[in-house]
């Protein structure tokens, strides 16, 4: 014997479990449609910048690299037109070999606390306007950092010859 108050909640559940599902299945098309609308049209790939010209680092530049000595490394900050803090190294090299450096490359490597490198940087020595280091002359260089990882433990970085254009021998 079945009163009307059973007859009434058995005849609208299926109706309320199809409304529950609905919003649901829906909501679960939305985000997936709003993700393949996203990664096709949104976030195209970033243009490929041409690969940077990088000075030979053949075994005569290596054997020469050795005889540049690096020193007298100062740090300082200072702030851009944009207001934004630049962390500047600069120092000096010296050519103590007997030919013309008409270009050099170096890598900087900063690290943090426990020595893992946070920042490995390749960057000009000298601007391209800078006449050649000629043996036995130094050579007093600044290189300009905008964004040093919060990690980086404020030593001066390390620096490695990764590129040279040499002249003739004198």
């Amino acid at each position: 014997m079945e009163n009307d108050l059973d007859k009434t909640n058995s005849a609208e559940a299926p109706v309320s479990r199809t409304f529950l599902r609905n919003p649901i299945v829906l909501g679960t098309a939305a985000v997936i449609l709003g993700a393949a609308v996203y990664f096709v049209f949104i976030k195209t790939p970033a243009p490929s910048t041409p690969p940077q010209a990088h000075l030979p680092v053949g075994p005569q530049e290596q054997e020469y690299a050795a005889k540049l000595q690096f020193g007298n490394f100062a740090m300082s900050r200072a702030e851009n037109f944009l207001h934004q803090e630049v962390t500047i190294i600069s120092g000096d090299v010296l050519n103590t070999g007997d030919r013309t450096i008409r270009a050099a490359e170096v890598t900087l490597t900063f690290q943090d606390d426990m020595n893992q490198i946070v920042l490995r940087d390749a960057r000009p020595l000298f601007a391209p306007q800078t006449p050649p280091l000629a043996p036995g002359k130094s050579y007093h260089f600044e290189i300009s950092f905008d964004h040093i990882p919060p990690s980086w433990n404020v030593q001066v970085p390390s620096v490695r010859v990764t590129g040279l254009q040499l002249g003739t021998s004198q």
